[in-house]
């Protein structure tokens, strides 16, 4: 249910005064003067993510003030609709000392603070409503919101509910909203496909429901350019024969966190209809363990004609990517981005909020890094180190899915990836988290989309926007 109403306020909405520090006393002293009293015998100071209750004469609720660090922020107004006793509420507007709130981030951050993964629990109360005006500026913020949530969404749906076959009918669904075209190859036709090591690393978990498959979306104007997104859908991760152990298992349902990404970048390309030609690949297994999963030493030769051997089952993600980046490759897009939770490596370098890119062109890579930091939707750019190639060439296969060294992870499975894209692909690698190990304000524990608005505001600048 949306928080955000695209109405104007009625009689019983409560304006919210948005101030910073710096503005607080002029604020107070143009609020009636019993507010103001009662802002400084609470000790309010405007601090970011606080906010106090100014009470009427007759001890309704009057008005609110929240603390504001940057009226732009995408979470500026997070901490207010689970805190704010329950009602509707509008922005003020045109007090001096208050700040005016960009309406995007708005409705983006209000939103994403009423979030809450609630299939198995019910919420434990009604987050508030905030009214903002019917406008460009805030429908982009709820398309955001939209996207944000039914990425997180699928992350923390459990695997017994969010197998290969679900997150593909999760696919179909968002084509048929779209008018996009949707397939998928399942189980023994991925060999005949041309999907080789997708098969083998899904074949041991062999049910109609948990057959690995190859997911297609396709959707856009053919004369314009092409766009293709992967996204690695590990529905489950055991680790195969090389079996995790069960700290490492617990969290092993958001191994489809890339798939869940790629298609919540993919609702948002479709949504403002921009002008390019999509396509989705998403790779779907269950990595299980059974009499007929693939095994440490095999060698599997790929869609691409490289042979690779397993030096770990537990590196599968590489795997399946491979025959994806492959096939997406073929139809020489414009660009082609993968997005995966593919390294621990990349999470000990970075720390789980900083996705490691990957990209051959430093320039367009710094330029994504400035972007995301413009817009709180941070990542990083890690080397595509050539010279770490010895460490994933084999003795009896072209490479191992598995480096030499305990050193350069996510650099060595980069580099693997990096095998499978001709050098002349414009390419970006995303190896990322997708997950909140914490809960903040918009961020609550559990599954997360990282650096959608990046890679939306930037293919909207490099490929021109679509509809508002």
């Amino acid at each position: 249910t949306m928080t955000v109403v695209l109405a104007k306020p009625g009689r019983q909405s409560v304006a919210i005064h948005a101030v910073d520090r710096a503005g607080l006393p002029a604020l107070c002293e143009n609020l009636p003067a019993p507010a103001g009293r009662w802002l400084k015998t609470q000790g309010f100071v405007a601090a970011p993510d606080t906010h106090a209750l100014l009470p009427g004469v007759d001890g309704s609720l009057q008005s609110v003030v929240a603390g504001v660090a940057d009226p732009t922020h995408p979470y500026v107004l997070s901490g207010l609709p689970k805190a704010l006793p329950a009602g509707t509420y509008h922005l003020a507007s045109g007090h001096p000392g208050g700040l005016e709130v960009d309406t995007t981030s708005a409705a983006l951050s209000w939103e994403l603070g009423s979030y809450t993964f609630d299939l198995y629990k019910p919420t434990r109360r009604e987050a508030a409503s905030l009214h903002l005006p019917d406008s460009s500026a805030s429908r982009r913020g709820l398309l955001q919101a939209t996207a944000v949530a039914a990425t997180r969404d699928l992350v923390n749906t459990p695997a017994e509910h969010m197998g290969p076959a679900e997150l593909a009918q999760a696919v179909r669904l968002v084509a048929r909203q779209h008018g996009a075209t949707f397939k998928q190859t399942v189980g023994d036709k991925l060999l005949a496909a041309g999907f080789p090591a997708v098969h083998a690393v899904g074949r041991a978990a062999d049910s109609p429901a948990r057959a690995p498959r190859m997911i297609e979306l396709n959707w856009g104007n053919p004369k314009h350019p092409k766009l293709t997104l992967v996204g690695k859908g590990v529905c489950f991760d055991t680790g195969g024969l090389d079996i995790k152990g069960a700290d490492g298992m617990r969290l092993m349902k958001k191994d489809m966190g890339g798939a869940a990404n790629a298609l919540g970048l993919a609702q948002l390309v479709m949504a403002l209809a921009l002008p390019v030609r999509l396509q989705l690949l998403i790779p779907a297994v269950e990595n299980a363990i059974a009499g007929n999963a693939f095994r440490p030493g095999d060698v599997f030769k790929t869609r691409k004609g490289l042979h690779i051997e397993i030096g770990n089952t537990d590196a599968e993600g590489r795997v399946i990517l491979c025959d994806a980046l492959a096939y997406g490759a073929e139809g020489k897009p414009a660009l082609l981005i993968d997005m995966a939770t593919l390294t621990g490596a990349a999470r000990v370098a970075l720390g789980p909020e900083l996705p490691a890119l990957f990209c051959r062109d430093t320039a367009l890579a710094r330029t994504l890094v400035d972007l995301g930091l413009a817009l709180h939707d941070p990542l990083w750019h890690m080397p595509l180190w050539a010279p770490y190639h010895r460490m994933i060439e084999g003795d009896i296969a072209d490479i191992v899915n598995t480096g030499s060294s305990p050193h350069a992870g996510a650099i060595t499975a980069a580099l693997f990836l990096e095998d499978f894209v001709p050098a002349a692909q414009e390419w970006l690698h995303l190896d990322l988290f997708a997950w909140n190990s914490g809960a903040r304000p918009g961020r609550p524990k559990g599954g997360e989309a990282q650096a959608l608005r990046t890679l939306l505001a930037y293919l909207e600048g490099r490929f021109g926007a679509g509809k508002a």
